[in-house]
């Protein structure tokens, strides 16, 4: 063992110098944008309050169950039945809800269940020959149904993978695919810095089928006394979806009994945008108050996203652990959306 930790103390500073490079060379790195190519935009909106408020870097840190969205590998990591509902009053009235259940499995790992829903609410119908609407509505829904699975391989080193099943609907049209996400996160020590990394939304391209692209047509418009009906639908273009690659660090610092300090840091590479970086910190007073405030997407081309800030409070209720959080992001000209979580750790 004494022979071991020498080692481990000189690959430290370069793995920590490669990741710090990575982190500052983000910002630099100009590409074209690719906005607006990508289907299942839902899938980008990050649901837990307390990580959102640290500018969504979360991709090193150990929070078990609130950062499996950021890298699955923290599903090895929950070591008690944890529920969580994330509320997020998004753009324009949009209603976006995350449910997830994080269940021990002893020396098998662990695994995650997880349902996150965005709803616009009505619109209404609006055609050609009718701009002022038709007197119907229509909504678009968005659903991801999660099962994941972590796994602690060493003290160290832990593993996980989730698989969601995604389903876009738009009135009476709809698109579904399946995709996977993985990571792994190391340790360098129980209290020493976090590596992580993880690659999100991987999966088949999606299109939209249904009967709203049904239509009626004539096969010869210029020949008369043939059907000018005949069935037929429209064929809409397949779209990949928002793949992202995520590689980050966190240093906590324990600062007294009572009071501790989180640090993060991450480089994002999207399938459908620029590079970027994103920074956050959390400190935690007597163990019920925390602090947070981060800024997002630092150096993405054409940014909408800037400061995050938030706060939250966990207690004990019996043998039951509570907390609740809130976080606000500002979203440039969209003013800015806020994040509402409550989690029981049983």
């Amino acid at each position: 063992m004494n022979r071991a930790r020498p080692a481990h103390r000189s690959r430290s500073p370069l793995a920590l110098v490669c990741v710090l490079a990575m982190l500052c060379a983000t910002p630099a790195a100009r590409a074209q944008t690719k906005t607006g190519t990508a289907v299942a935009q839902f899938m980008e909106i990050e649901p837990d309050a307390r990580i959102a408020a640290m500018g969504n870097a979360g991709a090193a840190l150990d929070y078990a169950v609130d950062a499996a969205y950021f890298n699955p590998a923290s599903i090895g990591l929950i070591d008690h039945y944890e529920a969580c509902f994330s509320h997020a009053a998004w753009l324009v009235g949009i209603n976006f809800d995350h449910a997830v259940v994080g269940i021990p499995l002893g020396k098998l790992g662990a695994s995650l269940l997880s349902v996150t829903a965005l709803n616009s609410g009505d619109i209404e119908v609006r055609t050609v020959s009718q701009p002022l609407g038709t007197g119907e509505q229509f909504n678009v829904t968005d659903l991801a149904i999660g099962i994941g699975y972590g796994l602690q391989v060493t003290d160290r080193v832990s593993a996980g993978a989730q698989l969601n099943f995604i389903q876009e609907t738009i009135w009476h049209s709809s698109a579904s695919t399946v995709t996977i996400s993985v990571g792994t996160l190391y340790k360098l020590s129980a209290n020493g810095i976090r590596l992580g990394a993880s690659v999100s939304n991987f999966g088949t391209s999606e299109h939209f089928t249904g009967r709203d692209l049904l239509i009626t047509y004539d096969n010869d418009p210029t020949r008369y006394g043939d059907n000018g009906s005949l069935p037929g639908e429209r064929s809409t273009g397949s779209y990949p979806l928002p793949m992202v690659f995520r590689v980050g660090l966190a240093q906590p610092w324990t600062l007294n009994n009572s009071t501790r300090l989180v640090v993060a840091a991450e480089a994002l590479h999207p399938s459908d945008n620029t590079e970027s970086a994103s920074l956050g910190a959390e400190l935690e007073l007597r163990h019920a108050l925390s602090l947070r405030a981060g800024y997002q997407r630092l150096g993405q081309q054409d940014s909408e996203v800037g400061p995050t800030l938030g706060a939250g409070l966990s207690g004990r209720l019996d043998t039951y652990r509570y907390r609740v959080d809130y976080a606000w992001a500002d979203q440039g000209r969209f003013e800015g959306t806020h994040r509402f979580t409550l989690g029981v750790t049983f």
